[in-house]
């Protein structure tokens, strides 16, 4: 480690430590760490220290990486378990954690017996800090106050994406915008993730200004998607919106209701006019069979080619996060692609590509497909497991779906099942899953959607014994008021 590493080290240790103090003295410290933990999850590649650093390598996590989100993170979950707040269990084992354990024991298995075995461990840490977030969320939102903190949290932070996507484009004439993200696929892949959440908020019994606040994020979100030319991204939020509304929305038509709906259609429409010719040229540019039919182009196809070789040879794939060294080295030569090849992982490669090669980049990007990208990395059985896990968070969510209710502390579980829908729809054409901002959105998303879970569990178990539900009397609770 270089002497600004152990300071950078020293620094973040200080951090944890002081966090974990005030956070565990003062219950409104731990609003304002949640907030800025959901916040910063976007930006947290720009806070953040890389420790073993191999930034030339294209992988989904190219070092051992710590920022102030894990600062925040840690601070909120020591605080919760140490200090509980009045009411509410120390600890309660929060849905799905059991199925993301697992996945992990069996990726450090795949670590174990792959080569080489830095880049995997680079991924280990980052699946080690998600879970951390995850648990820190869980254990904060417990009931409508937190709930509306952390919608007010996440709409701030899908703002800044959706201005910074603004100014991109018609500021510095950016043709496909990316917000912080730095590629336009992520951008869409988080508002696809976190748009359809503020649809619940409109069909929830919340306060009419966080109302107005999610109509906006909506209208936002619907622009900053078109603004990315992603052609999944637009098929995918119309999707994930339409289904979130018909699956919350009651059949009482108000003003208020056609006054938003004509807002955002307004909203849509002319961001969707001023960018048709470039979002048309992008349908029209490749057809389903040039893209997964071709074998001498770089589409959908080619990366489902790669991880169906590497299937053949390695039953548990090659390891997390091991796909761009092995197909570099060898798999995408076998097919007939010519990369520089990594010498190791100490030394960067070449940054140019070979001589008269067929292709633009000189070593191989993650699989365009979470799908392909799993069965590469961590085999068949690695995808089985992963795909369990999801099946997992999407009955979590679904079970919010009956009976219909205002009641936020069940209907933002159906917000957060089509939120879920919505990164995992994208995911099929993408790998950004694994992007740090992305990954941590989604983790405290799901803890926010465990918690729901939890608390709806209790109250069906109350209700089976004659008690009353633990969240019934959330809304005559002084510190429900409608003041955020």
């Amino acid at each position: 480690m270089t002497q600004k590493d152990i300071i950078a080290a020293m620094l973040l240790l200080g951090a944890a430590f002081g966090g974990v103090i005030v956070t565990c003295c003062s219950k409104r410290a731990r609003d304002v760490f949640f907030f800025l933990l959901v916040t910063l999850s976007a930006i947290t590649e720009s806070i953040d220290v890389n420790f073993v650093s191999r930034e030339w390598y294209r992988g989904t996590t190219c070092g051992f990486e710590v920022s102030l989100v894990d600062v925040l993170s840690i601070s909120l979950l020591i605080s919760a378990i140490l200090v509980p707040r009045r009411g509410e269990k120390r600890w309660y084992w929060p849905a799905s954690f059991g199925l993301m354990l697992l996945f992990f024991l069996y990726a450090c298995f795949d670590v174990s017996i792959s080569d080489p075995k830095l880049f995997g461990l680079f991924e280990l840490s980052k699946m080690v800090r998600g879970m951390i977030v995850f648990l820190a969320a869980a254990l904060y939102v417990r009931s409508v106050r937190e709930l509306k903190l952390f919608l007010w949290a996440l709409g701030v932070a899908v703002c800044y994406e959706c201005f910074s996507a603004l100014n991109q484009r018609y500021h510095y004439g950016i043709n496909r915008v990316f917000g912080s993200l730095d590629d336009s696929n992520s951008l869409s892949m988080y508002l696809c993730m976190t748009a359809p959440i503020f649809v619940a908020v409109l069909t929830s019994r919340f306060s009419r200004y966080l109302k107005a606040f999610a109509a906006f994020v909506i209208a936002l979100a619907c622009i900053g998607v078109i603004l990315t030319i992603s052609r999944m991204g637009v098929i995918t939020i119309a999707a994930v919106l339409l289904g979130a509304t018909l699956a919350t929305v009651s059949l009482k038509v108000t003003p208020q209701k056609i006054g938003i709906t004509l807002l955002v259609m307004i909203a849509a429409v002319a961001v969707t006019a001023k960018s048709w010719r470039t979002l048309n040229s992008r349908f029209e540019g490749d057809s389903l069979k040039e893209e997964y039919g071709d074998k001498h182009s770089m589409g959908r196809g080619y990366y489902i080619r790669l991880a169906i070789a590497i299937a053949d040879d390695h039953w548990f794939g090659v390891g997390p996060n091991n796909w761009s060294y092995w197909v570099s080295n060898k798999y995408g030569p076998k097919l007939g692609w010519r990369f520089s090849p990594y010498p190791g992982t100490d030394r960067p490669p070449k940054m140019v590509a070979p001589s008269g090669s067929n292709l633009d980049d000189p070593q191989a990007a993650p699989a365009h497909s979470l799908a392909a990208l799993t069965v590469g990395e961590m085999g068949i059985v690695g995808l089985v497991l992963f795909t369990i896990l999801w099946l997992r968070w999407f009955q979590m969510g679904a079970s919010f779906l009956w009976k219909r209710t205002t009641d936020p502390m069940r209907r933002m579980g159906v917000g957060f099942l089509f939120g879920a829908l919505g990164i995992f729809s994208q995911s099929m054409t993408e790998w950004v899953y694994h992007q740090t901002p992305i990954f941590f959105t989604f983790n405290i998303i799901l803890g926010a959607l465990a918690s729901l879970y939890y608390i709806k569990k209790r109250a069906r178990r109350a209700e089976r014994a004659g008690e009353r539900a633990d969240f019934e009397p959330v809304w005559n609770r002084p510190v429900h008021a409608e003041n955020f």
